[in-house]
């Protein structure tokens, strides 16, 4: 039997103060035996509230109280639930429930401290091949250490835990640059030719729209591998082999024509259409283990209270690959010639990340950054099969809410990234440089409003609140993207000022609910989270982008008969607004109406007066 390390001066558990033993009760401080008798005079609605308040004002001082509210979501997942061992959450947290039912005012939860372990002890059998094991941390087997920081210590074949205090290290931040970059560089080759289509089609008789939904439909079939290959391999092994992959991928793309030394008489010439197509394939391979990935490194390189905006720099520099796309694409790419060197180009900055990624990229921290982490190594967890997590991911409740938030951000951001000029076009942007610009401000909105919504869930925990704004705020933004004979749809300062407004309400509604997901699924692995949030963004996108393309030759009416306000608007907007109300409206039953939000708020708000 293992015990878990907490501090018991910033834990509180929920348990039944009339559901322990006698000899239990008699053993309590006299703070404690007061509390009881008090309780056994009052009415049992308001016994709940004062208790929850006494805790409040005894804790220590030198430790406040923390209470991650959306992560105790595994409370309804309980099998037991009184059992006898503390459950480390996601947050560092321990809880033990004995009530499932709660309600707005507290009554049915009732709370005390815990005694502090002296020891801690976790027995691993030496040399488990496992990549969780507490004894890969520093690759090979730790010595004893009297320090409080120290690693495990082996004693007589027992490793030890006791001397492990979780922390975040300097390494995280070049994890995250590494793994950020792969993402922009993987977005910037799909989008690549967003900014110039007609130059792509001249020269290929191909449409840029279908390069894409070439790259989109590899990344949801590659999506399948992601979590069964880190879980193999091991993270650090994972990104490197692929961002090999994107590399070669990227030189196949551009040949090596763009060279001087390597040019032909007849000057820069393309490569073959197919060998587009076969470098596109490969970075759309590779392109999935760095969208995937971001939640599984910020649990293991980042504190509780860093990872849901570690996520949103991750996830969203993707966006900010397609903006480069928009900028350095649309300044370059106007010729045959330029499309060659900026294709070269790209190929020469993937090379440069990959070399940093196999010489700086390491597979996990020295230290688990947090309790749940460390939970992990006790345990020696190994995560299942990808098509076993799946299975058990969509029989969690509350899991298909933030998924379904999770597929409407990224299918509207795509579609109107891919179709950046015609929206431009209609709203009255007509200069190429002016669309580039617009398709780059919509990118670094969408980056923007990720990190600081995703910092503003970080300190509240309110899922429901922002995820919900987000939504309604897309759908209302759109809609002056597809005004045909209304002069708000005519205006190009309001034309772009929606754009913008539009890339900040959709683009944190990712990093928010890939965090939401991880944390109603835990201890679910958190590769296959994220891979099963790709996958369905990515296919619906590519569904939706023809639809999109077809739907917009069509106008229908808007508020028929009303003056000043009666207008044409293209289908595709339709198509569009109509998914993030669908959605808004699904959403509504998001996970974070759990039952002890309300519980879960009022500790925290009652902790941070103190």
């Amino acid at each position: 039997m293992e015990t878990l390390p907490y501090n018991a001066a910033s834990v509180v558990q929920s348990v039944s103060l009339f559901s322990l033993p006698h000899h239990q009760r008699t053993k309590r401080s006299r703070r404690e035996t007061s509390a009881f008798r008090i309780h056994a005079k009052l009415d049992s609605k308001l016994v709940g509230i004062i208790v929850l308040i006494t805790c409040c004002l005894f804790a220590a001082p030198n430790a406040p109280l923390h209470v991650d509210a959306f992560s105790t979501s595994s409370l309804h997942r309980q099998s037991n639930p009184f059992r006898s061992t503390p459950r480390v959450l996601r947050s560092g947290r321990i809880h033990q429930v004995t009530k499932k039912v709660y309600d707005a005012t507290c009554t049915s939860i009732s709370w005390r401290q815990l005694p502090t372990p002296t020891r801690l002890q976790a027995q691993i059998p030496n040399g488990e091949n496992n990549n969780n094991n507490s004894s890969r941390i520093n690759g090979k087997n730790p010595q004893i250490n009297d320090d409080t920081t120290s690693t495990t210590a082996i004693v007589n074949g027992v490793k030890d835990f006791a001397n492990i205090k979780p922390q975040v290290v300097p390494q995280r931040w070049v994890q995250l640059t590494y793994l950020s970059l792969l993402a922009l560089l993987s977005d910037w080759v799909c989008f690549s030719v967003a900014a110039a289509p007609s130059t792509f089609e001249t020269n290929f008789d191909h449409s840029a729209a279908s390069i894409i939904d070439i790259f989109l439909f590899t990344n949801v079939a590659t999506s399948f591998l992601v979590t069964d290959v880190v879980a193999k391999f091991g993270l650090q092994r994972a990104i490197q082999g692929a961002a090999v992959f994107m590399m070669a991928g990227c030189w196949l793309r551009a040949g090596v024509g763009f060279i001087p030394a390597m040019a032909g008489t007849d000057g820069n010439v393309l490569m073959d259409y197919s060998w587009v197509v076969a470098g596109t394939v490969l970075v759309g391979i590779a392109q999935p283990f760095f969208q995937c990935t971001p939640p599984l490194l910020s649990a293991k390189w980042f504190a509780n209270n860093e990872r849901s905006t570690s996520t949103a720099i991750a996830l969203n520099f993707n966006q900010i690959g397609i903006a480069t796309a928009f900028l350095i694409g649309g300044a370059m790419a106007g010729s045959t010639s330029g499309l060659e060197n900026y294709f070269g180009l790209i190929a020469c900055m993937t090379t440069l990340v990959t070399i940093g990624t196999l010489l700086q990229f390491q597979n996990e921290p020295p230290f688990p950054p947090s309790s749940s982490e460390l939970e992990k190594l006790i345990k020696g967890e190994e995560e299942p099969p990808f098509l076993e997590s799946v299975q058990k991911f969509f029989t969690t409740k509350g899991f298909t809410r933030p998924l379904a938030a999770f597929i409407c951000s990224i299918s509207i951001t795509n579609v109107v990234g891919a179709f950046i000029d015609e929206v431009m076009e209609r709203g009255g942007v007509t200069g190429q440089f002016q669309i580039d610009l617009a398709g780059a401000g919509f990118e670094l909105a969408i980056v923007a409003g990720g990190i600081v919504l995703g910092g503003y869930v970080d300190r509240t925990k309110e899922y429901k609140k922002v995820t919900m704004a987000c939504l309604a705020a897309t759908a209302l933004l759109v809609l002056p993207l597809g005004l045909t004979d209304h002069y708000l749809g005519r205006e190009p300062f309001l034309v772009i000022l929606a754009l913008l407004g539009l890339g900040m309400a959709a683009g944190p509604v990712q990093p928010i609910n890939a965090e939401l997901a991880v944390d109603v699924t835990y201890p679910g692995d958190e590769t296959a989270v994220e891979s099963v949030q790709q996958i369905g963004g990515n296919l619906v996108s590519a569904l939706l982008i023809p639809l999109a393309e077809k739907a917009s030759e069509h106008d229908y009416t808007l508020l028929r008969g009303v003056p000043g306000l009666e207008s044409d608007i293209r289908g595709d907007v339709v198509l569009l607004i109509a998914l993030a109300l669908l959605t808004l409206g699904f959403s509504q039953d998001l996970m974070l109406r759990w039952p002890g939000l309300q519980q879960m708020n009022l500790i925290v708000k009652m902790a941070r007066k103190r």
